[in-house]
């Protein structure tokens, strides 16, 4: 297993497809299906913005998943103090590739970036109908601090 940088917007995108295709199931009327030449070209917009990181895991240089994480600094205002988080846009890996311990070798990473530029706080957020994402941050002892909700008219 090897867990390096990318910036191959191609790969992400192919790598997307397991977890929008699951959000498009579940809330059809908030996803489009999986099309890959939107998705790609909308990550490689993506991609390239400094504030984004995407990961790459590859086993014997096949690739099986990511993370595509942010480092976001909260200033100080009238209501909070300022702090920074690591904040995890998405996890993803392929279909085939799910409950390996893979998705904890992702996060694994995620807390080493985290601890190496001395932040203490991972931020991140999941759709409530998708259980498989609510019990893997329960596993790795996530807590709620918030909650959001909505009225359909």
């Amino acid at each position: 297993m090897h867990i390096r940088p990318t910036k191959n917007y191609e790969i992400i995108a192919k790598l997307n497809r397991h977890v929008h295709s699951l959000h498009a199931a579940l809330y059809p009327k908030h996803f489009k299906k999986y099309n890959y030449p939107e998705v790609r070209e909308t990550f490689k917009y993506l991609i390239d913005n400094d504030q984004f990181i995407f990961l790459l895991l590859e086993d014997h240089q096949e690739a099986i998943g990511y993370v595509w994480i942010e480092i976001i600094f909260y200033p100080e205002n009238a209501f909070r103090s300022s702090y920074q988080s690591v904040y995890v846009h998405q996890i993803g890996l392929r279909a085939d590739q799910k409950k390996k311990g893979y998705g904890t070798l992702l996060m694994d990473e995620v807390y080493t970036i985290a601890k190496k530029n001395d932040i203490e706080l991972i931020e991140l957020d999941y759709w409530f109908e998708n259980t498989d994402a609510k019990e893997f941050y329960k596993k790795h002892q996530f807590n709620n601090c918030r909650e959001f909700v909505y009225k359909q008219l």
